[in-house]
């Protein structure tokens, strides 16, 4: 398995949106939720937009997002 790296939420949020699917449904102070739907229902997960995600966050926000670790580890 790749390792995954600190990263900042925003790059989190480009490459959820413009390589896996998801849009922004909305957004509250820093952190931004992003949808998607998919054929067993609508996907979420918020994304804190700091300037440094840490590892253990980034792999909450993913697991809620339904996405593998390789996967989005194919995009950084």
């Amino acid at each position: 398995m790749p390792p995954l790296r600190n990263i900042s939420g925003e790059k989190v949020v480009k490459i959820l949106c413009n390589k896996l699917g998801f849009s922004i449904s909305g957004k509250t102070g820093s952190h931004v939720r992003l949808s998607k739907m998919t054929p067993d229902g609508k996907v979420g997960t918020v994304v804190p937009m700091h300037k440094e995600l840490k590892i253990g966050t980034l792999k909450g926000l993913l697991k809620l997002a339904d996405i593998g670790i390789e996967e989005f580890s194919k995009h950084l």
